[in-house]
């Protein structure tokens, strides 16, 4: 009986782990027709990659602290490119012009496509100690990719939020071809 209790706490300890190691949680991911990660690794690989950000998820630190923190977080969680985060606008504006838009405590009701083209961001309020964040891969003013994703968090240099841009960034850049790519295929 001992032997029993002894073997199922060790079993529910080794199946918790894989839970505990997440940072947090993906929602779920859309890629527009035309996305292709071979065109992202062609536009980012040894380049700076803009970042937008709208909106500020911890509202009691200063929105340029909190950008300052993340930009470090997010090199080092970066995709496989060689590419180099940075929230600087480049001039003149390349084209096609691919961006990165991290949209922090959205509305629930923000498309993708409106914020590609510059249109106003809506907010939600802001859920204390939840790192909530809308991923969204740019070309020009069109949409290419989006997820969402969130973990607690109690600052903008929280470990788990780097643990879920590692995540985040894997899914909003996924590498492969995209399900569209399979209908141009022949038919045999």
């Amino acid at each position: 009986m001992r032997l029993t209790r002894r073997l199922a706490a060790a079993l529910s300890a080794t199946l918790a782990l894989p839970a505990l190691a997440l940072a947090g949680t993906i929602g779920g991911s859309y890629y527009a027709p035309q996305y292709d990660f071979r065109e992202f690794w062609a536009a980012t690989d040894n380049k700076p990659f803009q970042v937008v950000l709208g909106g500020n998820p911890f509202p009691n630190v200063d929105a340029a602290t909190v950008a300052r923190d993340l930009l470090p977080a997010m090199q080092r969680a970066k995709p496989r490119p060689a590419l180099t985060f940075t929230y600087d606008q480049p001039t003149p504006r390349p084209s096609p012009d691919y961006r990165l838009v991290l949209v922090f405590d959205s509305a629930n009701n923000l498309n993708a496509d409106p914020v590609c083209a510059g249109e106003p961001m809506r907010f939600k309020p802001n859920r204390p100690g939840v790192f909530n964040v809308y991923a969204i891969y740019c070309r020009n003013d069109r949409m290419l990719s989006y997820t969402t994703a969130w973990t607690d968090a109690t600052g903008p240099t929280d470990p788990r939020i780097e643990r879920l841009f590692r995540q985040l960034f894997l899914v909003v850049f996924k590498e492969g071809p995209s399900r569209w790519a399979m209908l141009d295929q022949p038919f045999n």
